[in-house]
């Protein structure tokens, strides 16, 4: 079976319609955030955003496999000096829409700059939210082991008798513990703090992401000739990672540049 990637040209809206029912295994995306890029997108005023986001995620919802999952880039921002709540209000509503909230991932940005505002410091992080449409779902977790590292050796060197048994966890998490599992190991599985610099290679697009970031969520949640679906495609890196790792690919964007270079990337 041929790998492909399908490019739509338009608003996500009223394209992913074209899509049928229960097909897509993964979708990526990072739609944009309330109030940017006004002159590409138009700048969703952060009071109207989950009224604009949740006829959007309607759609998402129906073309997604039950085994699927749903990896959105989001981040909140600052009004009259405190957090805006539109991306909560947003987690809530598309509960009531019928997802799961399963996960949220957070993607520290390595590479940022420091800084300050008269009130606050500036952010290094940005969300990635985890829906799904059922309890049970598509998860490849050994994909995404990372080597266990020189700490290992140091930190496991010296261990007490309580580090080598199962015991309830001492704050009352009821949680326990056998530490010297750990010790033959060559892998561990990774927390959900993702550390990747920002993309500063891709000048096509104002917003890259780093091809690390969806490659890391396509490892996890798909397998090789599975279908990734970007609504919201920019400059289509999510697609291109997804073709380079066997998956079929499905993208849609409203601007007709970043369809076109896409187009011509993929001819090459």
């Amino acid at each position: 079976m041929e790998i492909t990637i399908e490019i739509y040209q338009g608003d996500c809206t009223e394209k992913l319609k074209q899509i049928q029912d229960n097909t897509i295994d993964l979708i990526v995306t990072s739609p944009p955030y309330a109030d940017q890029r006004k002159h590409t997108y138009g700048g969703i005023p952060h009071d109207e955003y989950v009224a604009w986001f949740l006829p959007i995620s309607e759609q998402l919802l129906r073309v997604l496999k039950p085994t699927g999952t749903f990896v959105l880039n989001i981040k909140e921002k600052v009004v009259r000096g405190e957090r805006s709540t539109y991306v909560l209000e947003l987690i809530l509503a598309m509960r009531q829409q019928g997802w799961l909230w399963t996960e949220e991932f957070i993607w520290h940005k390595k590479n940022c700059y420091l800084g300050k505002w008269p009130n606050r410091f500036r952010d290094a992080w940005e969300r990635l939210l985890q829906f799904n449409k059922n309890r049970k779902f598509n998860m490849y977790q050994e994909e995404v082991m990372v080597p266990m590292g020189e700490w290992a050796k140091s930190r496991l060197k010296h261990l007490s008798e309580t580090d080598k048994m199962r015991d309830n966890s001492k704050v009352g998490s009821g949680f326990g513990k056998n530490i010297s599992n750990w010790c033959d190991r060559d892998k561990a599985y990774p927390t959900n703090v993702l550390h990747l610099a920002t993309e500063c290679s891709n000048k096509n697009h104002s917003a890259a992401f780093p091809e690390g970031l969806p490659e890391w969520f396509i490892r996890l949640f798909t397998k090789e000739k599975d279908t990734i679906l970007d609504p919201f495609m920019g400059s289509g890196t999510t697609l291109i990672v997804a073709n380079r790792m066997q998956r079929n690919a499905i993208g849609i964007e409203i601007v007709p540049e970043y369809c076109e270079m896409l187009k011509v990337q993929s001819s090459n």
